[in-house]
């Protein structure tokens, strides 16, 4: 492999920037390189590899539109170079496991599965299994996926009790049918159908937490709306709450010590999509620590910028919401920091442009913008 010399640039180094050359042998960062290649990083900032533990952006890449499917290993190897030029290098990929048929169902999950597994990537590519609460017939497959190693963050999702209210707007009920290629009078009756289990749903996900606790998976819990919801879920052993729908319930798990995720996009677009909380207020408020590409990929490196320029943090503190912080997340001791014997994803970031120069992953070069390739020596 490749050693690297990376001259004159801003090191995040910790918490704090400093002016240092940094080096990397046999994909780690080292004390020195023996030898190996220049990379020019004068007026750069050198900063840790992104890490998302929360990005669903590649249904895009699988379905772009309704109806219109593509093979996943392709969709994938396109994701994949979204991500690296994002100066992504650790992606959790939010696959949902639905009772809904198409882009969400068991089909989808287990192609999803194997294009990952298929190959090994440039980027560390990885499982976040969002199971859906209500989906009983898939539970059996899910806790055998889990068991076999084949999942990396579990979440809990319940969108059944919202998906039946939001059905009563024809618009929106359109877009879940169409989603899962069904007509709208026949996904409200599978919906309402699928609700009629509510009773076994408590039983089905003490199962399915056993089994990652068994394995020593992170957990989150999603689109928590109260704090009797996020207890139930802590319980289980979700030390991550994703998404809360409330300032209350963000700062209740904020105070007991948990982690809070939000999506970069709410902070770059300045305000939730669908109304919630702000981000980067909970950013502020000291309750989310943890941002993630979300539906987006290229605001995950927008975001600690845009973190800056309110004025209530300084980028090393920002850069920790996308890096640090989702490594301490995810149990990820290897990566996160540029600290020597680390893993050395690295991206390096013109800071007037505020865009990425060029991406390495465990060491390796893999991607770079022409501005990038003038600097290599």
């Amino acid at each position: 492999m490749i050693s690297w010399m990376f001259t004159g640039g801003r090191v995040l180094d910790g918490t704090a920037f400093h002016e240092t050359d940094l080096a990397v042998d046999n994909g780690v960062i080292a004390q020195a390189a023996p030898s190996g290649r220049r990379f020019d990083a004068s007026g750069l900032l050198v900063l840790p590899g992104i890490i998302d533990l929360h990005g669903d952006a590649f249904e895009r890449q699988l379905q772009p539109r309704p109806n219109v499917g593509f093979d996943p290993l392709f969709a994938l190897a396109e994701t994949e170079r979204q991500l690296l030029g994002c100066g992504i290098t650790t992606a959790y990929h939010g696959v949902t496991l639905s009772w809904e048929p198409g882009l969400r169902s068991i089909d989808g999950w287990r192609a999803m599965l194997a294009a990952t597994e298929a190959r090994d990537w440039i980027c560390d590519m990885r499982i976040h299994l969002r199971f859906e609460a209500y989906n009983l017939d898939a539970l059996d497959e899910a806790i055998a996926d889990i068991l076999a190693g084949r999942v990396h963050l579990l979440a809990f999702n319940d969108h059944t009790p919202s998906i039946l209210r939001k059905l009563k707007k024809p618009a929106t009920a359109a877009k879940f049918a169409d989603r899962a290629g069904m007509t709208h009078e026949a996904f409200a009756e599978l919906a309402h159908r699928i609700a009629t289990r509510e009773a076994e749903v408590p039983a089905a996900l003490e199962r399915l937490a056993q089994a990652a606790r068994a394995m020593h998976l992170p957990m989150a819990s999603h689109d928590d709306e109260t704090i009797a919801m996020r207890q139930r879920f802590h319980a289980l052993g979700a030390e991550i709450c994703e998404f809360p729908t409330t300032v209350q319930v963000g700062r209740h798990a904020a105070d007991l010590g948990q982690f809070v995720v939000m999506g970069s996009p709410n902070v770059v677009r300045g305000g939730s999509h669908t109304g919630w909380e702000s981000a980067a207020d909970l950013v502020e408020q000291g309750i989310c620590n943890i941002l993630t590409s979300d539906y987006f990929y290229p605001c995950l490196l927008e975001a600690p910028f845009e973190m800056v320029r309110r004025g209530r943090l300084d980028l090393a503190a920002a850069w920790a919401l996308v890096s640090t912080n989702p490594a301490r997340a995810a149990g990820l001791a290897d990566r996160g920091t540029l600290q020597a014997g680390m893993r050395a994803d690295i991206v390096l970031v013109d800071p007037d442009l505020r865009a990425p120069v060029a991406t390495f992953a465990a060491g390796r070069l893999a991607w770079i913008s022409a501005a990038g390739a003038d600097r290599l020596g």
